[in-house]
């Protein structure tokens, strides 16, 4: 079995009012990931901003921007100089009137690899991302970075087996999963909280199992508006077994070691890609089977 170990890091913070400022604390974030040797750094959803998707408002559309556009070129001249990958999930402003919820992937010589574009955009209760963005419409993709073959899905894709099994049959080692996401203030039932922060952890792991890749999915911390983020950021091996787990409130650098190596031999004893029935899955297209 060969070795082929991959050091990743996963930023969990807190954000404030200013994208000045959640700028500096991620160039901050990045360089303390690769004094720690990580090599590839993933930041959580948009986070050069709060979350300001738990109201329908106006005034939020004027923190959008082109991707690549400023903040992107701040990162790659960091990513250059640290010789590091960055995964950084921006509000885009790909037109006037058209807004995406987007990740940049930029490779260790701070080159622009491309976008994703979160495909699911949810529309519930302190939640309502319909408003703001635009699904994505670029479909599943993978970044050969300098280190490794990555997908990046966002938050409310996790929760869709589809779309992790795309990412990796196209050829991704990890799937990066930047997130925002926490329990309601009002919600008082600690039972309840523990059951969706199990549930979230539950399927990304399953994500893993079933396609034999890595998992690696960064949430940020602090209380904003009516919601409390749960942090909790984690890498979980290709048998779904999590290797490093960040804690529910503090600001943490969390970081991993991926040997990709060990996804073949996953693989082989688990042989799920092997035993597919291909033929069989057209009806997934439909919406249900009535």
């Amino acid at each position: 079995m060969s070795s082929e170990h991959v050091k990743i890091a996963l930023v969990q913070t807190s954000c404030t009012e200013e994208p000045s400022k959640n700028l500096e604390t991620a160039r901050r974030r990045i360089r303390e990931a690769a004094e720690k040797g990580a090599e590839i750094v993933c930041l959580q959803e948009l986070f050069a901003t709060l979350y300001f998707c738990q109201e329908e408002e106006y005034a939020p559309f004027d923190y959008a921007e082109p991707v690549p556009g400023p903040t992107t070129e701040e990162l790659q001249r960091l990513a250059e100089e640290l010789g590091v990958v960055v995964v950084a999930s921006l509000f885009e402003k790909r037109a006037r009137g058209l807004y995406h919820n987007t990740a940049a992937v930029i490779d260790a010589d701070g080159s622009c690899l491309g976008v994703y574009r979160k495909m699911h955009i949810p529309d519930d209760p302190g939640f309502y991302e319909k408003f703001y963005f635009t699904p994505g419409d670029l479909g599943y993709r993978v970044f050969r970075t300098r280190y490794a073959a990555i997908g990046v899905l966002i938050c409310w894709d996790q929760w869709y087996p589809e779309a992790a099994r795309l990412t990796a049959l196209k050829g991704a080692e990890i799937l990066f999963f930047p997130t925002a996401i926490g329990w309601a203030q009002d919600e008082r039932s600690e039972e309840v909280r523990r059951s969706q922060l199990d549930a979230w952890k539950i399927v990304q792991r399953s994500h893993a199992i079933a396609n034999g890749v890595f998992v690696a999915a960064a949430n940020r911390v602090g209380t904003e508006g009516s919601l409390r983020f749960w942090g909790n950021s984690f890498v979980s091996d290709p048998f779904g077994r999590v290797t490093a787990l960040a804690g529910d409130s503090e600001e943490r650098v969390l970081v991993a070691d991926c040997d990709l190596g060990k996804i073949g031999h996953y693989r082989s004893h688990w042989p799920f890609l092997r035993d597919r029935r291909i033929e069989s899955y057209g009806e997934l297209q439909r919406r249900y089977l009535d």
